[in-house]
């Protein structure tokens, strides 16, 4: 996908087909892959620590959404800052928006008066720590709720700590539900799952439960809630869910 994390060029992992001539395994290359990909995380790591400790110094929740593109993360985004807006917490909220290209989701984030900021990864699949750093000095939001919209991608987000307080994965209805067990990763490391987009299951042959319980055997400690952007079913339980982590976060800066 990128050659920002090195994706590219690691292991690919083909079903064996005993009448294909089993291709030849280089140690040395495998080697030199995983020390490149330390060398890569160690340096976001780093980085990622450091905006952890700014986000609280300012009192800010960071919130990383990730899903595969189409899930509706914009969308959610778009209605939850608005209900928040109108909200009586009055919350100080800001928008990193990560793409590889253009600034239609931070156009339609600005539009509902909070501040977002376009981070274009161009060949790159997902947001870095070191991007993050840069976008929130450039943000002055203190006690308030950071949103990062990663790049739609349920892969190498996954590996990639910004500093947030949590990943939230969307998982829409209009997805199989067997996402959580094609990308475990990204499951495992998210402690929420919004299943989006619920107002479409009527017309639909989609499981809810089994999507719940692939995300749950992968990581049986997520919390799962059920919404729709749309109809507004389940905002509010997103809505308290936000309220609490915040909550959380302040008390334990």
């Amino acid at each position: 996908m990128c050659g920002t994390c090195g994706c590219s060029e690691g292991e690919t992992r083909i079903e064996k087909d005993p009448k294909v001539t089993a291709l030849r395994d280089d140690p040395t290359t495998r080697s030199h892959l995983v020390s490149v990909e330390k060398d890569i995380l160690s340096k976001n790591n780093e980085i990622a620590a450091h905006n952890r400790r700014h986000f609280a110094s300012h009192n800010v929740l960071a919130l990383n959404l990730v899903s595969s593109p189409g899930a509706g993360k914009t969308t959610l985004l778009v209605e939850t800052l608005e209900r928040l807006a109108a909200s009586e917490h009055h919350l100080h909220m800001a928008v990193i928006e990560g793409d590889q290209e253009t600034s239609a989701d931070a156009d339609r984030i600005r539009a509902t008066g909070v501040p977002a900021l376009q981070v274009n990864t161009g060949r790159g699949c997902h947001l870095d720590a070191e991007m993050i750093d840069h976008a929130f000095q450039r943000l002055h939001i203190h006690d308030g709720v950071l949103f990062i919209e990663n790049v739609g991608n349920l892969v190498c987000p996954a590996g990639f700590d910004l500093g947030e307080a949590h990943k939230v994965v969307i998982a829409s209805v209009t997805e199989g539900e067997d996402k959580p067990l094609k990308y475990p990763n990204m499951f495992a490391a998210a402690s929420l799952m919004l299943v989006s987009k619920v107002d479409l299951l009527p017309h639909l042959n989609f499981d809810v439960q089994a999507l719940i319980d692939n995300a749950l055997k992968v990581n049986p400690s997520l919390q799962v809630i059920q919404l729709s952007p749309t109809t507004g079913e389940g905002m509010e339980r997103w809505l308290n869910w936000i309220g609490a982590a915040r909550q959380l976060a302040a008390a334990s800066a």
